[in-house]
């Protein structure tokens, strides 16, 4: 039957781009800084051919690998989770989406107050998530004001205390935001909502309840070309977030990474068993979340172990002739002293295509989407890059 899977291991980027002092960056790497630090066991990746990509401390490279291996180069601007993914699905964005390393303008949170009725807000300014939260929190409980905060990433983050502000006023606040004050040139990549509980000192952000708020694809996507050829398109994770739901037949929420890897093998085999043409395309984003933005590579490593450990599970589903590939959307060195994304390579392990070879130095994320499109026999056309199947 025909099946394929993409696993974004989100921010697990292997090593800095030649444009990365550009975006601050220059030495980032974040494959290699993690097996460096904290010596990742992670034997299934290294049989599949990680280690070929790139030597990597404690990765073996001896073995003959069993998939393909490479690395692919992000053309569009940018470092954010929707530049990452909309490349992965064939669409290149000629300018980056907006940033504020000094704060939104007056404008735009005067305007954000008078149509949310919030009466103001707190922050206005680039930080960490658990940093603001951990500087503001108190006065957030105090006033009932929405804490306001942007990163290096073209984003607008609203963060609430979800004892205070419901969970669905929050999230309608991130719906106005998106709809009415985040759009020309202030179209930011996301509009994300923050809940966390918690009490002084000890508040805590709740992952399972963020929500992301993206733009809409500029151009069609490769999930859309599959719908039209009569595959069915499955997102698992935050990857129907990521395009506004646009070309998925199908939606997961997921908690974690455990909960997403348990999702995708019962859909894997589900599908399986119905023998329909279909894509799954899932992002495990606690390797970005939880330790790449928390400076955690110990916690990194153990993420990457922990899908490690469940990768035979994962590949034990798959049936006869479908395919599947392991990358990531962008870096987060939790080395460095930044918080932020890295521009940085993405891995690339291609599974089951019954040859294992040097995939070398993909010129573009898209030739992921060229290859899904290849293997389903579907025609897929964009006018904002060219690309190669692997």
């Amino acid at each position: 039957m025909h099946l394929f899977v993409t696993i974004i291991l989100d921010g697990v980027g292997i090593g800095e781009q030649p444009d990365s002092a550009t975006y601050g960056d220059e030495g980032s790497d974040t494959l290699g800084h993690v097996c460096e630090a904290s010596h990742p066991h992670l034997p299934n990746l290294a049989g599949l051919g990680l280690g070929r990509i790139r030597p990597l401390t404690g990765i073996d490279a001896s073995t003959t690998p069993e998939a393909s291996w490479g690395r692919m180069l992000e053309l569009s601007p940018g470092k954010d989770s929707t530049t990452g993914h909309w490349e992965l699905a064939g669409i290149k964005l000629n300018k980056p989406f907006p940033t504020y390393p000094d704060g939104f303008s007056s404008e735009v949170i005067s305007k954000f107050v008078g149509l949310t009725g919030s009466g103001s807000i707190l922050g206005n300014k680039a930080a960490s998530g658990t940093a603001i939260i951990a500087e503001l929190g108190d006065e957030h409980v105090r006033t009932g004001f929405p804490i306001v905060y942007t990163s290096a990433d073209s984003v607008f983050q609203i963060a609430t205390h979800v004892d205070l502000v419901p969970i669905e006023r929050l999230y309608e606040m991130c719906r106005i935001a998106r709809a009415e004050i985040c759009i020309g040139d202030h179209g930011v990549g996301r509009v994300i909502a923050r809940p966390f509980h918690g009490a002084s000192g000890s508040y805590i952000r709740i992952s399972s309840k963020r929500k992301d708020f993206s733009r809409l694809p500029t151009s069609r996507t490769l999930q859309e070309s599959l719908q039209k050829k009569g595959v069915q398109t499955i997102s698992i994770g935050k990857i129907y977030d990521l395009f506004c739901g646009v070309g998925f037949d199908e939606s997961h929420e997921t908690t974690s990474n455990a909960d997403g890897i348990k999702v995708l093998v019962g859909r894997i085999r589900e599908a399986a068993e119905a023998g329909d043409p279909a894509f799954l395309w899932i992002n495990l984003v606690e390797f970005d979340q939880e330790f790449g933005h928390l400076n955690d590579p110990d916690g990194f490593a153990g993420a990457l172990e922990e899908f490690d450990t469940a990768l035979p599970h994962i590949l034990g589903a798959l049936p006869d002739g479908a395919r599947m590939v392991i990358t990531s959307d962008h870096g987060n060195d939790p080395t460095t002293a930044s918080t932020d994304h890295s521009r940085e390579y993405v891995p690339l392990l291609y599974c089951g295509s019954g040859v294992a070879e040097d995939l070398g130095t993909r010129s573009s994320f898209s030739d992921h989407a060229a290859t899904v499109a290849a293997y389903f026999g579907a025609p897929f056309e964009t006018g904002s890059l060219s690309f190669e199947t692997f």
